[in-house]
């Protein structure tokens, strides 16, 4: 027991230096940890898993990878004032440490709602910047021709000589845009997957942090699902092919199932501590990938969803499961094409079928819908060739570079043929006919790199967005 009355001041020191170091931590956060959010979220909210590693995007030319300025931000016991010193009178009236102080059980009680009313502070200054940082909704917009008054349509001559002149260069077929739609908010990030065409022609893209749904049969009626309370921006989206569910990704780790009819959320799936950049379903399990190399597969009609987990040292840049359900590719950003097998209950210590490595990132890729075991990559800046693979039988068709980063990249069945999105300095879709693998025509149409590519459930119409906040719906057949 300490003794107050008979105690010098270096033992009152000693004893109130260790009552700090035991009942006080060193530094706390005004945020609360995930565990503790998982806790108290909602019943349809569910926790799992854990990332622990970190990772380098080599291919993030244009993306966005900032991380958020943390001057106005602050944690408990780091936001310091001044030190107070006692008054005049006190300091020269006694030689007694413990009349210069206040009682050590007074000293605990004043610090701690020191420390909680700087809490306070520091919870507002935080909710003040990241109201700041959250990026704004977007806008989807149809263009209206000649009355439109967006700048690039005001630059029509320019642009009409300048796909004449580029289209001349190369003996294409040059095919003019069904639809033209302006998009706001359009993140310039090769990572994400921020697109998608359902089987009931309803078309899904993310802008900022909401999704905008169009009609893809009348090429009207733009819904809005609002996530801006939620995220900062939303990562990646994918329809379910049963219904009307789709799965959306956000930059907080969070994958969420809507409804889009209703527009109500269906559930909230955590686990994921990072981006999640790709989505992929089979049937009723949802593969999930993330920024920390994770991939997860949920099964969306239990409550423990969590029911397997792929682990690869990089960023989860795709991830695509095969049309007979047997197989699933992910590409990532240390260059690694990864082949698993169907297995929704593997664990992270797992073995995949393949490892297949290329000379960049992994990013835009799909398998063939007609022949089975049949995947087509495209290689990112340093690369620019298109890769038809058979898993199978181990071989390869590659074709010549086309000098720009291949962005994304879907089958066409009804002819046959591959469509490949391009980046700079062509920023166009080149229509490749198979199995030859020769260039075949393009959409033209774009001036910023075509980062996402979306078949229609018909199979006839092809929906592009490019980083210069245009997109084009494509008649293909």
């Amino acid at each position: 027991v300490f003794d107050s009355v008979n105690a010098t001041y270096s033992d009152f020191k000693s004893h109130f230096a260790k009552r700090l170091s035991a009942e006080v931590p060193v530094a706390s956060s005004p945020i609360t940890t995930r565990w503790r959010q998982s806790q108290t979220r909602a019943l349809s909210s569910d926790s799992f898993g854990e990332e622990q590693s970190t990772t380098y995007l080599p291919e993030a030319s244009g993306s966005v990878l900032k991380t958020t300025p943390e001057k106005e931000t602050c944690t408990l016991g780091s936001c310091k004032e001044p030190p107070k010193t006692p008054s005049k009178g006190i300091s020269e009236t006694s030689n007694s440490a413990l009349h210069f102080c206040k009682a050590p059980h007074a000293m605990d009680r004043d610090w701690r709602e020191n420390v909680a009313s700087k809490g306070q502070k520091c919870l507002k200054q935080l909710f003040v910047t990241q109201k700041v940082v959250q990026q704004a909704n977007g806008k989807m917009q149809l263009c209206e021709q000649s009355q439109c008054v967006w700048k690039g349509c005001k630059d029509g001559v320019r642009d009409e000589s300048f796909h004449l002149k580029r289209s001349s260069d190369i003996n294409d077929s040059i095919l003019q845009p069904e639809v033209k739609i302006h998009l706001t908010g359009l993140r310039n990030d090769y990572y994400l997957n921020i697109l998608d065409w359902s089987f009931q022609n309803l078309v899904a893209i993310a802008l900022g942090s909401a999704v905008y749904i169009w009609n893809g049969e009348n090429c009207n009626g733009i819904e809005t699902i609002d996530l801006s309370l939620t995220c900062n921006y939303i990562s990646s989206v994918s329809w379910i092919k049963e219904g009307t569910c789709l799965a959306v990704g956000t930059s907080e780790g969070e994958v969420q199932l809507w409804d889009v009819v209703t527009k109500k959320r269906l559930r909230n799936m955590l686990g994921h501590l990072s981006v999640v950049g790709a989505l992929s379903w089979n049937h009723f399990i949802l593969s999930s990938g993330s920024r920390l190399g994770r991939v997860y597969h949920h099964d969306v009609r239990v409550a423990q969803h969590h029911v397997g987990t792929l682990r690869h040292k990089q960023a989860v840049c795709a991830l695509k499961w095969s049309p007979d359900g047997r197989l699933l590719s992910s590409g990532c950003s240390d260059g690694l094409l990864t082949i698993w097998p169907h297995d929704p209950g593997a664990s992270a210590q797992g073995q995949p079928l393949k490892v297949i490595p290329q000379s960049t990132a992994v990013k835009a890729m799909d398998w063939c819908p007609w022949q089975s075991g049949v995947l087509a990559i495209g290689g990112g800046m340093k690369d620019g060739c298109l890769y038809i693979l058979d898993i199978n039988a181990g071989k390869s068709i590659q074709t010549p570079s086309t000098n720009s980063q291949i962005c994304s990249l879907i089958w066409l069945p009804k002819t046959k043929e591959i469509a490949t999105g391009l980046g700079t300095p062509k920023n166009d879709v080149t229509v490749w006919t198979c199995p030859t693998v020769s260039r075949s025509g393009g959409f033209f149409g774009h001036r910023g790199r075509v980062l996402h590519l979306a078949l229609s459930p018909d199979q006839t119409r092809v929906f592009s967005a490019a980083a210069d906040g245009t997109a084009s719906v494509w008649n293909c057949y």
